[in-house]
Parts: structure tokens; sequence; C-alpha cells
């Protein structure tokens, strides 16, 4: 039976309580997974997941971010007044700094999705060598000229209104505009998912669909500034096998064009294990997604080739 764990770690910040979920398979564990979750959401999503990789013998572990989920304390959306990005990748980290010193001798796997799969590209480019692999879900990178404009919006919205104040505007020209792809529109985010079962749930959740602030916005693309650059490209290690998976109607990885520059990215930098999986008609969300078994299995057998030849 797999068993479910529920725990807290101090984060970065000084001020907050990680709150952490460990999903422990039946007998010894053959690898550690990370979920490393997106924005506007929480680890709790991946419940399904996490229990399909925990039945075929990985332990699945997770954490919910500054200004998400159980971690968030009430004030959704926010990671702090500055340097947001450098202490959510901190408390990735940390959560595999714990994680390793209970499975030493384990492949440990980080799995980010979305704005977790940014925060998972900071970490292979802060941390390198660190993980056995690493696999991106919904991943993308916006233009550096709409990268700069963001940058400049957000920035001048935290100096007049706060950090943690709360922009419709902003929201509308990054997050919000996804829905379009999809109109006409039966819910505000149908961009997430063909299966509206899914998105009836997440909207349905109190932990998720609030609107990231000014201040999360501005460290957001910080952190999208920092994957992008070349220069700290080269600093990851160059024989860590990627797995990127996507759906090819996913706004966020620009129909799959997004997903094909990143991996470019990676291929550029002397990656010398980078593979890329498009799933056709999937939109953001490929783990809620209608063909989420395919999915998963597909997920499973990189994992199992991946971690065998590192063996």
């Amino acid at each position: 039976m797999i068993q479910t764990r529920e725990f807290s770690y101090p984060s970065a910040d000084g001020a907050h309580a990680v709150f952490a979920r460990e999903w422990t398979p039946e007998g010894a564990p053959r690898g550690v997974v990370q979920i490393v979750h997106g924005v506007a959401e929480h680890t709790g999503r991946y419940d399904q997941l996490a229990r399909f990789l925990a039945g075929h013998g990985y332990l699945v572990c997770g954490e919910d971010h500054l200004g998400h989920g159980y971690t968030a304390g009430g004030k959704f959306g926010y990671f702090g007044p500055k340097g947001g990005w450098d202490l959510v990748s901190r408390d990735v980290r940390r959560l595999r700094e714990l994680e390793g010193e209970k499975h030493p001798r384990l492949p440990y796997v980080m799995l980010g999705h979305s704005m977790g799969s940014f925060l998972t590209r900071t970490y292979l480019i802060r941390w390198p060598g660190t993980v056995s692999a690493a696999v991106l879900s919904g991943t993308g990178q916006e233009p550096a000229a709409a990268v700069a404009s963001g940058k400049a919006l957000a920035e001048a919205l935290c100096k007049l209104k706060g950090p943690d104040h709360v922009s419709k505007l902003v929201n509308d020209l990054s997050l919000g505009a996804y829905n379009k792809f999809f109109r006409p529109n039966r819910t505000a985010s149908d961009w997430l998912s063909r299966d509206e079962g899914a998105v009836d749930a997440y909207l349905a959740d109190p932990l998720c669909t609030f609107l990231p602030t000014v201040g999360m916005f501005r460290d957001m693309i910080d952190g999208l500034r920092l994957i992008a650059d070349p220069k700290y490209l080269g600093h990851m290690d160059k024989s860590t096998p990627v797995y990127f998976l996507s759906g090819d109607r996913d706004p966020v990885g620009a129909q799959g064009k997004g997903v094909r520059k990143v991996a470019g990215f990676f291929r550029s930098a002397g990656c010398e294990d980078v593979t890329v999986k498009l799933y056709h008609g999937g939109r953001h969300e490929m783990f809620n997604e209608i063909n989420r078994q395919e999915v998963m299995d597909d997920l499973l057998a990189w994992l199992e080739r991946k971690l065998s030849a590192a063996k």
C-alpha cells in the first residue's frame, strides 16, 4: 500500500514553514521523483501522478511554494518583497537535500511543470550534477522583447502599488491571454486541458485560481531571464538526461515551438541527452489531459531507460 506523509521545513525566507508531501511505495523505493508545481496550484493536484509513480516503486515528494497551497498562510500569489525567485529555488533545493539525506544512494529526478519547469531549469543551472535526470512539463520561453517589457511593467507597478498588489491588467496580458486560443470558451481555464472534469476540479479548488501579485510576476520574469541566458545555461551538467513533454496546443509552449526552442537552448549548451515529446491536441496540463495514462506510461518508460542506464 502506498503511504502518504505531510511535513514541513523552514523556508529560505526565514518566516514561512514550507508544506511538503511524500508518497512512499510499498517496499524499498528504487528512486525519488521530486515534483515542482506551477503557478496558482499546489502539490496536492499531482496525487494521481504521484500514486502512479509510487505504484511502480518510486518515492514521490513535492512542496507548496511560497504564496501557494498550505505554505501561503492565506497570502496567495506572493513570494515576498524581493528576491522571490531565489527564495523559492532554495526551498526546492532544500527538499532535494532533505530527501537526499534519507536516500543518498537512490537516483533522483526533478520533475517541474509550467512555472515549476522554470524553477527546475533554474535548479539545473544553480546546482548542476545533483539530480540523475530532469523532466520539464509544459515549459516554454517568451521572446526576449516580451520578457523585457513585462519586467518593466511589473517593476513600475511594484514601485507604484507595492509588490503585493494584484493587477488584472498584468494578468490579462500574461496568464489571462492563454484562453483566447480556445474560443469560444466554456470557462476561464479551458487552456489547461480538454478534460472538462479536470478543468472544473481546478476551478473548484480553493487553493487555486488566485491571481499572482505584481511582485510574483516580477520574480518569475527574473527567472525567465536567467534560464534563457547562454552564460548561465553553460553551467548545467551536460550529462544530465532531460525529458521535455508538452501538448502541441499548449500556449505556454507556443504550440510546441517554444518547447523546441528551449530544447535547442539545452542542446546549444552542450547537453548530451535531450528528448522532446509533443502530444497531438494536448493543452497545458498533460498529466490532467484526456490521454493522461499514455503520458504517464511514456514518462515511466523514459525513467526506466534513463535510470537503468545510469546504474
